[in-house]
């Protein structure tokens, strides 16, 4: 679909962007768009979510994590169910369409069911996370681990920046943080995940497409790393005789840069985060702190890119007589998406006159916890420039509406996967 093709009244991709702009004024931020985990603006949100899924013909409700949980019956009750997903935090000064997009075009799926009469062999629940994004408590997927039955319980210890914890977060919620598991699904209930979102990167624009199938979600390494030297005046110590942990710390970034510029792979190396101490003009850095992330499409290529990265850091420190801290503080392995309905969602954009086109995604997302518990896959739609975490985050409404009937029109054409 051209950029120009104005969207027709009434349809999917009007009301989607209705909503998308009312959830998006819920946040704690005046002028801006900030909605975190636990919060009072996302209890707001979550309330607005559920009125949509009851609407929609859905029974609803808020889960153990805090997860919204809609519910559409199959031909008959009780029916394992096609699940469809997306996250509704966001991180600080966001934009309105990372994540937001997944929930509210599912809900608008069901709701065009529900308004035909149509039920299927099998049920269909819609479930908008409450974090993903991990910007709280600095433990990402927190709803959808809890619904894949791999929460971690100690992270109910970890403190947000005002120091409350999310043991004490939860009870403020209303929640009770010793029956997250309740949260938990089974395999057996579950036929598969599908989850819509927003590209987050410019490939599908520079394809001149709507939408694309997502072939794997990248894993992810991160590392956080301390240089430590010798602080000394700015002027009274020689050049060759400094130990500036600075510096080493530069050649280090430089190296991570030149060292994922020249792989074939698609690997990306990312240094989000630097920290220098003492922090003053006139004193030479004594010590610098800095963090890594790293990702791939596979897990085999990862691991040994920080392996190699890891070397040169180690020979870098060691030239400049630096001593060196370097700690894995986060690892999630690449979540491939299943074959069998990778070809139903290509087959629904095929036939809706869009040329397929197969993509991995860079930016993790909910179904690297739900892999665990289902086959899992993904529709990305495009979104302008690329550009995501960002209050520029923009979809045209015309791409919306081609992701909603493309969804729509895979879970009309569901089918299990051969010998299930």
């Amino acid at each position: 679909m051209a950029r120009g093709i104005a969207v027709q009244d009434g349809s999917l991709g009007e009301e989607i962007v209705r909503r998308i702009n009312e959830l998006g004024a819920i946040s704690e931020d005046a002028g801006k768009l900030t909605r975190i985990y636990l919060s009072k603006e996302l209890r707001t949100a979550a309330d607005l979510i559920l009125g949509w899924m009851r609407e929609a013909g859905m029974r609803a409700h808020l889960d153990a994590i805090g997860n919204v949980c809609g519910r559409y019956e199959g031909e008959r009750p009780g029916l394992p169910c096609l699940m469809l997903g997306s996250h509704y935090d966001t991180v600080r000064d966001a934009g309105k369409w990372d994540g937001p997009l997944g929930v509210i075009t599912a809900i608008a799926c069901i709701a065009e069911l529900n308004r035909r009469g149509t039920r299927l062999p099998f049920a269909i629940e819609v479930i908008g996370f409450a974090d993903e994004e991990g910007v709280r408590f600095a433990s990402t997927l927190l709803g959808s681990r809890a619904v894949a039955g791999t929460f971690d319980e100690s992270v109910l210890n970890a403190r947000d920046r005002d120091g409350v914890s999310m043991r004490d977060a939860l009870v403020q919620f209303g929640l009770d943080p010793d029956h997250i598991g309740a949260a938990a699904r089974t395999r057996r209930e579950l036929l598969a995940y599908l989850e819509l979102h927003i590209e987050q990167g410019p490939v599908l624009e520079a394809q001149n497409l709507s939408v694309g199938v997502v072939s794997a979600i990248a894993g992810a390494t991160r590392l956080a790393a301390r240089l430590t030297g010798m602080a000394g005046h700015a002027g009274t110590v020689p050049m060759a005789l400094r130990r500036d942990a600075l510096t080493g710390a530069a050649e280090c970034i430089g190296a991570i840069e030149q060292f994922c510029r020249t792989d074939e792979g698609g690997l990306v190396g990312t240094v989000g985060y630097v920290h220098a101490k003492p922090g003053a003009t006139n004193v030479i850095p004594g010590e610098v702190s800095f963090t890594i992330d790293m990702r791939a499409p596979t897990d085999m290529h990862r691991k040994r890119a920080v392996a190699d990265v890891v070397r040169q850091i180690e020979a870098i420190a060691r030239r400049r007589q630096l001593s060196l801290q370097l700690d894995v503080t986060h690892e999630n392995r690449t979540a491939p998406c299943a074959p069998w309905l990778k070809d139903q969602i290509a087959q629904a954009i095929a036939a809706e006159g869009f040329a397929v086109f197969e993509l991995a995604s860079g930016a993790g997302h909910d179904g690297m916890a739900m892999i665990d518990i289902a086959d899992v896959a993904m529709i990305f739609v495009r979104c302008r420039g690329g550009i995501s975490h960002h209050p520029d985050e923009h979809v045209e409404p015309a791409d919306a509406d081609v992701g909603a009937r493309v969804l729509l029109r895979v879970i009309e054409n569901f089918r299990l996967r051969e010998g299930s």
